[in-house]
């Protein structure tokens, strides 16, 4: 099997850094990538978060907090691997596109499909107002030209079985020419759940030849998923926006401690893991560009 590509997601898009140890500043962010990239990650999967006070659980789309993030990880990490978040609610995504135009990122998220985003309490309850995270056609095609004029290859991002067969459609359809990439997305209560015995049918979904990666959400029971997905040759992922737990349950300190454990797991696997420049030859990926920092 090749070599196995591990990202890291450095923060989610809403964890409050009050109640949990995420970053949120461009120098939090370059050092926990930092971590990260001495762990084994060539990939930083990156959320932009409001920077001041009080504010640093709340997402961002400004392209000057956008840039200045990812020129901090560039520094911090020679030659990593940007992939930048474009998960949004609603139709007014001006402000990824934005970010993706300033940015260039070599990889970009593409959520390929909806989702009731939903989850329970015990008593039955809402954990949260039931809400729709809504990927219609016209807001995938929309992405996908914005990163085809960046020249970002786009990561697409799958919470179910019937959007893993949506990717194949689109490229049926013109929408995308080339070999996709998948990330299936497992663990969120009302998506795939977080099961290994599910892998093979989605890898046999997925476009032969096209790499794919699993992103597990949950506690400690999402490792042995990452063990099942080094087995069947995919790519790994991990990171306080995932989860904050390690094999035996204990916190994460960092998403240093996270990469660690996952690349023990895919050595113990029998993969070894790859350096960002195998990376980029796995995932055909272009050339690595500087980043360049804009006025605030």
């Amino acid at each position: 099997m090749s070599k196995a590509v591990i990202t890291c997601a450095l923060t989610g898009s809403l964890t409050d850094p009050r109640q949990h140890p995420v970053p949120v500043t461009p120098a939090q962010m370059a050092s926990e990538a930092r971590r990260a990239f001495e762990a084994g990650a060539s990939i930083v999967h990156v959320h932009f978060r409001s920077q001041g006070e009080g504010k640093g659980h709340l997402p961002s789309w400004d392209p000057a907090v956008g840039t200045e993030i990812m020129a901090a990880i560039q520094d911090a990490c020679p030659g990593i691997i940007l992939n930048q978040s474009t998960g949004i609610m609603g139709p007014n995504i001006e402000g990824p596109l934005s970010c993706l135009r300033a940015i260039a990122p070599e990889i970009a998220a593409c959520n390929a499909g909806s989702l009731n985003y939903l989850k329970t309490k015990q008593d039955g309850s809402w954990a949260w107002p039931p809400r729709l995270f809504d990927n219609p056609v016209d807001k995938v095609r929309a992405y996908l030209a914005v990163m085809e004029e960046t020249d970002t290859k786009p990561e697409f991002e799958c919470f179910d079985t019937g959007i893993v067969r949506c990717v194949e459609m689109y490229v049926k359809n013109g929408m995308y020419k080339k070999l996709p990439q998948y990330n299936f997305v497992m663990g969120v209560e009302s998506g795939m759940p977080a099961e290994p015995d599910l892998l093979p049918l989605l890898k046999k979904l997925a476009l032969p030849g096209a790499a794919w990666q699993v992103t597990a959400i949950g506690r400690a029971n999402i490792w042995g998923l990452h063990r099942r997905a080094a087995e069947l040759g995919g790519h790994l992922r991990t990171g306080l926006e995932d989860t904050f737990y390690l094999p035996d349950g204990a916190k994460a300190r960092s998403n240093g401690d996270l990469v660690a454990a996952l690349a023990k797991i895919a050595r113990e696997a029998g993969r070894e893991i790859a350096t960002p420049d195998e990376a980029r030859s796995l995932m055909n990926l272009k050339p690595s560009q500087k980043v360049q920092r804009r006025a605030a």
